[in-house]
Parts: structure tokens; sequence; C-alpha cells
């Protein structure tokens, strides 16, 4: 598709995404799996670079905050009563420790200098977005209850605004996490 003038591979990207979503969807997947296969499969070529980055600066700005205000509005606080953040605790405490440990034998393994996989592991926790994401599509899905999946944002949430306090100060003495 060369010979397509740029302007035009915009709605033929756009249409190529929305097919790709609903294949998916048709398929028993979700549509976001749908999404970034359809943006997996494209050449990166295709599209400029600074019109990309500015549609993903606008989409950020009015989508993102929309689905996270759906995110909320599915969250059932009264669901489960405190079983939900006893869960959530426990499954918080499992993904630092699981990120943790997985980083520091890896940091071993490699060959890392000390110090290193302690803020890698903490900087892992920063996946809100996939996981939010995530427990959407389990949602949707039926496969998970609405006590499980407010359990699941708040771990989710908890993680990642654990993280800037615990590696801030690492990263204020200006050390360079990986300088290879």
């Amino acid at each position: 598709m060369p010979c397509l003038p740029e302007s035009d591979r915009w709605y033929v990207g756009l249409i190529w995404l929305a097919v790709c979503g609903f294949a998916a969807d048709r398929a028993g997947l979700h549509f976001m799996v749908g999404a970034f296969l359809s943006g997996a499969v494209i050449d990166r070529q295709w599209f400029d670079q600074a019109h990309m980055d500015l549609l993903r600066k606008h989409v950020l700005l009015v989508l993102m905050p929309v689905f996270f205000l759906s995110t909320g509005l599915r969250t059932a606080w009264s669901v489960g009563g405190s079983a939900v953040f006893i869960a959530a605790a426990v499954l918080l405490v499992a993904s630092v420790a699981g990120k943790l440990a997985g980083t520091h034998l890896a940091g071993r393994w490699l060959g890392w200098k000390k110090g290193e996989a302690w803020v890698i592991g903490w900087l892992l926790q920063t996946k809100a977005l996939i996981m939010i994401i995530f427990v959407n599509i389990l949602l949707d899905r039926h496969l998970i209850t609405s006590a499980t999946f407010t359990a699941l944002l708040l771990m989710a949430v908890a993680s990642t605004m654990l993280t800037v306090p615990i590696v801030s100060p690492r990263l204020a003495h200006g050390e360079p996490i990986a300088d290879r």
C-alpha cells in the first residue's frame, strides 16, 4: 500500500482497527486483543510518528479517563465487605513479593549490580493499567465475580501507588539503573 497517501492511511487504519476488534470479539476473545493485533501487523513506517504521538496523546486525554470512569462505576464496594479488602491485601503482598523475588533471581542470573533488581521489581508494580484492562475483560466474560473484580482492582491501584514513594529515594541519588 505504498501508493496510498498518508491521509488515507488513517482512514484505512481505523477501519482495520474496527474490523480486527470486531473479529476478535466474535471469535470469543476481547476487542482489545483485536486492537492490539491490528497494530502488531501494520508496518510501523505506514504512519508518521509525530502524528501517531499526537493521536496517542489525544486518545489518552479523552478516552482513557472515560475507561477509568466506567471501571470505577463497575466497582461494587458493598459486595463482600471486609473480605474484599483482606483479599486485596493478600493479592498485593503476593504480587509485590513475586515480582521482587523474580527480579532478584533474574538479577543474580544476569549479574546486575546490587540494588538494581530491587528497583526494577518495584517498577514492575506499575502495571495497573494492564491489570485493570485484564480484570475488566474477566468481568465482561463473567469469569470473576464483582467482589473479585473489586479486590483485583484495589490490588492493582495499591501496587502502583506504592511504587513512587518506595523507588523515588533510590532514583533521586542519580544512580543509573541500567547503564550497560
